[in-house]
């Protein structure tokens, strides 16, 4: 797995945090972006957040390659529908020689890698056996797993981000989205440190864990730590 964060919106902070203060003066928000310093942010900015205001965080976007993935992830992913997706085709990219991800938890198992690795051989043989006798490739995909491995680019504005990273960095989310979020967190963390400072499960973003009787029981106490600590 790899993610990457392509691009994201320069002086995202500075951005909301003046749209944020032009609702409550007569000045607009490039006058505002002038006058605007860190020393601002928790007024201009964290009041509104900390009254429930998220809108103003929509001015802001952030792009992400996610790279070496399952479709099983994927589709948790693009459950997330405030957001664009584009993802490898399976229609126009060949598919002709076997890449999946394989589950830690099958991994440690010898006995069940090999059970695996044996069924992933077997998909990939009717494929190929399929394709080989001009069935196309939209119509030999459907014997493909969701361990099928893709690539896929994600954009999602700071509000929307928030909240898959809420409910994506929880321990009770699946292991693969989980490091996808995680890893996500780390790198916006370096460039929107203010927007993101409290980001993460709602045991740290909240104060308390939401999932009520679905709870691990084991709350996180402290962030993420960036990708240069």
């Amino acid at each position: 797995m790899r993610v990457t964060l392509l691009s994201y919106t320069k002086d995202a902070e500075k951005l909301c945090s003046s749209a944020a203060r032009s609702c409550y003066s007569s000045k607009c928000a490039d006058e505002l972006m002038e006058r605007w310093n860190e020393e601002k942010m928790e007024g201009w900015l964290g009041t509104p957040l900390s009254s429930g205001h998220y809108s103003v965080l929509e001015h802001a976007s952030y792009t992400f390659s996610v790279e070496g993935v399952s479709r099983a992830m994927t589709h948790q992913l693009v459950r997330h529908r405030i957001a664009s997706y584009s993802q490898q085709s399976q229609r126009y990219v060949s598919m002709d020689h076997s890449q999946y991800i394989m589950p830690p938890s099958v991994a440690e198992d010898k006995e069940a890698a090999e059970k695996f690795k044996k069924m992933m051989d077997s998909v990939w043989e009717c494929y190929d056996f399929l394709t080989s006798r001009n069935v196309p490739a939209e119509d030999a995909r459907y014997v493909l797993p969701n361990a099928c491995s893709t690539n896929i680019t994600v954009t999602m504005n700071a509000r929307e981000l928030l909240h898959f990273l809420e409910l994506r960095t929880c321990r009770r989310a699946q292991w693969e989205i989980r490091e996808v979020a995680e890893e996500m967190l780390r790198l916006v963390r370096d460039v929107s440190p203010y927007i993101f400072h409290n980001a993460g499960p709602g045991c740290i973003s909240k104060g308390h864990c939401q999932e009520g009787k679905m709870s691990c029981k084991n709350p996180r106490t402290e962030l993420m730590p960036s990708s240069s600590e």
